[in-house]
């Protein structure tokens, strides 16, 4: 384990979700860098494991990540976790990742519990294709602004919220999205309280006022993506409906009328007729 630096997933509720390779990983790492060593503690002595932490957050990762690489340089074996789930995702890390790889040392995943895909496979939702938005802005302005760019976007898309934003973020997706998009609300994954509920927005929110124990927890939202709207093929005698029409017609009016003979899109008409 010289000289290696090991991405380890912990739990993110159900305590027996840990691997067995993560948990001998911890055991016989030099130092364990901890999103929160206080929260990680608790795991650690839930599992038997003494090795001495570090921490490792948003505020400290440029100062820290000096210190893994000298020790990692003299041979020594970290693992790196968050305080629940896959590291890196949506948490820090990623900076000394980059540095670790870049000094030519090695980085191991020891994979396991992630919120997103647990969410994702369980959603009922697109999964071959999706897109990680993670935490969105906590002011308003800037999430509508986000939420616009992704209102036409075609995969699922996956967001983290807090208990105390997710009544307002989901009332911004209903004012970008629409009362009609599907969502799934996915709460407390593998915990007691554990809540998987989809519906059309307007439904869901619905459902969601209404039900305030629902309200506490962390939270995976899954947007449905837009549907792409399947182009019209005009059979051979639909062909010979406009013809006809385009005799005695302009074209928008033999549009108009071979739509309503038919049922057909208007658009697919008037492109033909053109």
């Amino acid at each position: 384990m010289n000289s290696q630096l090991f991405i380890v997933a912990t739990p993110i509720g159900n305590l027996q979700d840990i691997s067995q390779r993560a948990i001998e990983t911890l055991e016989q790492v030099d130092l364990i860098a901890a999103e929160d060593t206080r929260h990680s503690k608790r795991l650690l002595n839930h599992l038997g494991v003494t090795t001495k932490m570090i921490s490792l957050h948003e505020h400290n990762e440029e100062k820290q990540i000096a210190k893994i690489l000298e020790l990692l340089g003299q041979g020594k074996s970290i693992a790196l976790i968050s305080d629940a789930g896959t590291p890196l995702v949506s948490d820090p890390g990623y900076r000394l990742v980059y540095e670790v790889r870049k000094s030519n040392i090695d980085v191991v995943p020891i994979p396991g519990a992630c919120a997103a895909i647990a969410a994702l496979s369980a959603s009922g939702l697109p999964s071959d294709r999706f897109l990680f938005e993670g935490f969105l802005s906590a002011k308003q302005n800037a999430r509508l602004q986000h939420l616009e760019k992704l209102k036409s976007e075609t995969r699922t898309i996956i967001f983290y919220e807090s208990p105390h934003r997710i009544s307002v973020m989901l009332q911004d997706l209903l004012t970008v999205f629409g009362s009609e998009r599907y969502v799934v609300i996915a709460r407390e994954l593998t915990k007691l309280y554990e809540t998987i509920r989809g519906d059309e927005l307007s439904n869901l929110i619905e459902w969601f006022e209404l039900n305030t124990e629902q309200h506490c927890g962390e939270f995976v939202v899954l947007v449905k993506g837009k549907q792409k709207i399947k182009k019209e093929n005009l059979t051979d005698e639909d062909k010979r409906i406009l013809k006809v029409l385009l005799e005695e017609l302009p074209v928008k009016q033999a549009s108009h009328l071979a739509s309503k003979i038919t049922g057909k899109k208007k658009n697919a008409f008037y492109k033909e007729a053109l």
